[in-house]
C-alpha cells in the first residue's frame, strides 16, 4: 500500500530526526538522493546542463547543492536563484563552478531543470518573482521538482495551471498528498521516494492499494464455503429508457464472484439479464447487499417501474449495505441520509452528480458546511472537478455515507472526521465511456456482500475494475461489457501475484 502524510506530520518527524544527527546530515542524504535522480536522467537523455530553480527555503538548498554534486561531475550547471539563498548551498555551488545569476535567460539550454522554488510547507500559487522563471525553462527539459511542483497545493487541493508541471518529482521519506490526490498528481509525473529515514507516528491522510494488496483484500471462497456463505447481491436496475445498465450491472457482479444474484427490473432489461446473465436469480429476496441505481429512471410513472422502484425503497430502508449509483442516486434525501444512519452505504458519484447532490441536499439536510467549498448558489461540475476531494468530503459529511467520486483518479472518503482518503489510478483514459460505471457498481455490490466496509471496498473495486480494463485492450479502445467479462482474468492475474512472490 502506498501511504501519504500530512506537512505537518512530516515536519514533525524531520524535527524529531534531526534532534538525533548532526547539523546537515539530514539535508545531506536528501542531496544525494536529488543527485543521485538527476544523474540518471542526465544520462538517459544524454544532457551536457542541467539547471536548478532556487528559491529561499530549503528546496532551494537541496537543489542548489545538488547542482554543485553535479558540476563537480562534469555536467554544465546553472542556478536561477533568489535574493535570498542558503549560505552553505551558495558556497558549495561557487565551489563547483555554477553560474549563479538571477535571469532566468540562463535556462535556455538546459536539458535538466530541477524546481526548488517551494517547498512543502508553501502556500499554493507561484510568487510573482518565480512565474518568470517557470516560463524560461526549455520545453525540451526534463523538469525533476524537488519534493513537490512548485505551485501546487501540499494538500492536494486545486491545481494552478500557471504552476511547474513535472516530469519527475523526488520526494523525501514518504509521499504527501500532493503526489496522490487530484487534480494535483498530474502535476508530479513519475513519482520517486528517497528515503532519509523518517519515523511517522502520525496516520497517514491519503491510502492507495497497489496490485500486491489484492491477494489480502479480496474475497477468495474456501472449500467450506457455499452461494449463500460468498454473498449474495441484489441489483435494482435498468429500466425500458436504459435497459443495458442492468446487463452490466449483473454481469459485473458474476464476473467478480457473487455467490449469487439477484436481479429487479422491468420487463425489457428482465429479458436481456435472462439471456446474458442465466445464472441470475430475478426477483426480490433475501441478500447481503444490494446495488441500486444502473440505468434506473426513478420519474417512469408505468405500473412495471413502480414495483421496481418499490423494492429500491425497500433496499435502502433495510439494514443491508447498498451501493447507490446513477439513477439511484436521485433518490437520496433528507429522509435517507436520517434512515440509513450507521449504514453502510456507498454513493458512487461522478463529478456532475456530486455537483447535483450537493446543491439538492444544500436545502434540506441542516448543518453542511460545505458552501465555503464552492461559493453561493448551485455547485457546478467544473468545481468539483477543480477540487474534488473536498466536494467528496462534503457529500460524505451532508449524506453520512462513504463517496466514491469517479473520475481520472477515483477517491473514496467515509463520513467520520479525518477519515483518510482513499486514492486510485488504475484505469486507462479509454474506460471514460457509456457504461463503465454499471460494471463498477457490480463489482462494488460484490465487495459489500463478501463483509468488505465500504472505503477499502470502493478502493479495491477501483483498482480491479481499472486493471480489468486495461488488460481487456492493453493501449487501445474497450467497451464496458468487455470489461465485465475481463474481471475474472483480472482478478486471477492480481491473486496470482502473491502465489508468484511467495514460490
Amino acid at each position: 500500500m502506498i501511504r501519504a502524510w500530512s506537512t505537518d506530520a512530516v515536519y514533525d518527524a524531520e524535527a524529531a530526526l534531526m534532534a538525533t544527527l548532526p547539523d546537515g546530515e539530514l539535508m545531506a542524504r536528501a542531496v544525494e538522493g536529488l543527485a543521485l535522480v538527476a544523474a540518471a536522467r542526465l544520462q538517459e537523455c544524454d544532457g551536457a546542463a542541467v539547471a536548478a530553480l532556487v528559491g529561499p527555503g530549503n528546496n532551494g538548498a537541496d537543489a542548489l547543492y545538488a547542482v554543485a554534486r553535479l558540476a563537480e561531475a562534469g555536467w554544465n550547471a546553472v542556478a536561477v536563484h533568489d535574493e535570498v539563498v542558503h549560505d552553505g548551498a551558495r558556497a558549495a555551488a561557487e565551489a563547483a563552478g555554477v553560474l549563479l545569476t538571477t535571469d532566468p535567460a540562463a535556462l535556455a539550454e538546459a536539458d535538466v531543470v530541477l524546481d526548488g522554488i517551494l517547498g512543502i510547507g508553501a502556500r499554493p500559487g507561484l510568487p510573482p518573482w518565480a512565474a518568470a522563471w517557470v516560463a524560461a525553462v526549455p520545453d525540451t527539459a526534463y523538469v525533476i521538482a524537488v519534493d513537490l511542483p512548485s505551485g501546487q497545493d501540499p494538500m492536494g487541493g486545486a491545481l494552478d495551471p500557471d504552476g511547474v508541471f513535472a516530469d519527475e518529482t523526488v520526494t523525501f521519506s514518504v509521499p504527501k498528498p500532493v503526489h496522490l490526490l487530484p487534480p494535483t498528481e498530474q502535476a508530479c509525473g513519475i513519482l520517486t521516494v528517497v528515503d532519509i529515514g523518517l519515523d511517522l507516528a502520525a496516520d497517514p491522510v491519503v491510502l492507495r492499494l497497489d496490485h500486491d494488496d489484492v491477494a489480502a483484500l479480496w474475497p477468495v471462497p474456501t472449500p467450506a464455503d457455499d452461494k449463500y456463505s460468498r454473498g449474495v447481491v441484489g441489483v435494482v436496475a435498468g429500466g425500458e429508457a436504459y435497459t443495458g445498465a442492468a446487463v452490466l450491472a449483473v454481469t459485473a457482479a458474476v464476473e467478480s464472484g457473487a455467490g449469487m444474484v439477484r436481479y429487479v427490473g422491468t420487463p425489457t432489461p428482465t429479458a436481456l439479464v435472462r439471456a446474458a446473465v442465466p445464472e441470475a436469480v430475478h426477483g426480490p429476496g433475501r441478500v447481503q447487499a444490494w446495488v441500486v441505481g444502473p440505468g434506473l429512471d426513478v420519474e417512469a410513472t408505468d405500473d412495471d417501474a413502480a414495483a421496481q422502484l418499490e423494492v429500491a425503497r425497500a433496499a435502502l430502508a433495510g439494514g443491508e449495505p447498498v451501493v447507490l449509483d446513477a439513477g439511484g442516486l436521485d433518490l437520496v434525501d433528507a429522509d435517507l441520509v436520517r434512515s440509513r444512519a450507521g449504514r453502510a452505504t456507498l454513493l458512487t458519484p461522478h463529478a456532475g452528480e456530486c455537483a447535483r447532490l450537493l446543491s439538492r441536499l444544500s436545502a434540506v439536510v441542516p448543518g453542511v458546511t460545505y458552501w465555503s467549498i464552492s461559493g453561493q448558489g448551485d455547485v457546478t461540475r467544473a468545481q468539483v472537478e477543480a477540487s474534488p476531494v473536498a466536494h467528496a468530503k462534503a457529500l460524505a459529511a451532508a449524506t453520512g455515507a462513504t463517496v466514491l467520486l469517479k473520475g481520472p483518479t477515483t477517491v473514496v472518503v467515509g463520513p467520520a472526521e479525518g477519515a483518510p482518503v482513499w486514492s486510485q489510478a488504475d484505469a486507462p483514459a479509454w474506460l471514460g465511456s457509456a457504461g463503465a460505471g454499471d460494471v463498477l457498481a457490480g463489482v462494488l455490490g460484490t465487495l459489500l456482500a463478501a463483509g468488505l466496509p465500504p472505503d477499502s471496498a470502493g478502493a479495491l473495486g477501483a483498482l480491479v475494475h481499472g486493471v480489468a480494463a486495461d488488460r481487456a485492450n492493453p493501449g487501445g479502445p474497450v467497451r464496458a461489457l468487455r470489461v465485465a467479462n475481463g474481471i475474472p482474468d483480472a482478478v486471477a492475474h492480481l491473486l496470482g501475484r502473491a502465489a508468484t512472490r511467495s514460490s
